[in-house]
């Protein structure tokens, strides 16, 4: 399955548009996420040849406006496209899908939104001292699971847990996208990475909200299997 990075804080090289957020496009139909800025995640498309018209359906890890600002010009161009959201979504996003014509879909618990690509249904966070809801994607193929996250405010090990409840006899290929550990300490990421590989999770690829030093430590632990993640990368999972 081929994975193309649409959005992040950091561009693989100057034909990619950088922007604060996460975004990225499954086999060319399903996008996870829409990052802050609609111009950058356009600009990003017409690059990589993606057509607005081939996405079937969308999805929204959480309503953060790093993660949601793309969405509302995919659906001016798009009327009717499906937005796949948490119950636990602000209304005011909900109300805002419905102006722009979106069909709004929630989803408490995991689903197959296409073949072999799950969502993990919401899982509940805090962020600030608020209920911050999130959903992240589980993908399986001949190469095992891999889970693509927005942010993980629920904890990026809640996140796996959720995923391998799943899938309990499958083996973790990748897990990449935000992993929220830029607040985190040195030995609290290094206990977060011991979780991944008693997990047997194969390759990682922190980004965006993950902060320099996990990408740093994931580095230095995971070495060749580091995934670096930049908009314009292309993954095959």
């Amino acid at each position: 399955m081929k994975i193309d990075i649409l959005f992040n804080d950091q561009a693989m090289n100057s034909r990619f548009l950088e922007g604060h957020g996460f975004s990225c496009l499954l086999d060319r139909h399903l996008l996870f996420d829409t990052g802050l800025s609609p111009e950058v995640l356009l600009k990003n498309m017409k690059t990589i040849g993606a057509d607005t018209g081939d996405i079937g359906s969308v999805v929204i890890s959480h309503d953060h406006q790093d993660h949601t600002g793309g969405l509302w010009e995919i659906l001016r161009i798009r009327k009717g496209l499906k937005v796949h959201a948490c119950p636990n979504f602000s209304q005011e996003f909900k109300d805002k899908v419905k102006a722009f014509c979106g069909i709004l879909i929630e989803h408490e618990k995991p689903f197959e939104i296409s073949k072999n690509i799950f969502l993990t249904g919401e899982i509940p966070g805090i962020y600030k001292g608020k209920s911050m809801p999130e959903q992240s994607l589980a993908v399986k193929t001949e190469l095992g699971i891999s889970v693509i996250t927005g942010c993980a405010h629920p904890g990026i090990i809640n996140i796996l847990r959720r995923a391998r409840s799943l899938f309990p006899s499958e083996d973790f290929y990748s897990v990449f996208g935000g992993f929220h550990l830029h607040d985190k300490n040195k030995m609290e990421i290094n206990d977060i990475v011991a979780k991944f590989q008693a997990m047997n999770v194969k390759k990682a690829g922190p980004t965006h909200c993950s902060g320099n030093a996990a990408e740093k430590i994931f580095t230095e632990k995971y070495m060749d299997n580091f995934i670096e993640v930049r908009a314009g990368q292309v993954f095959n999972i």
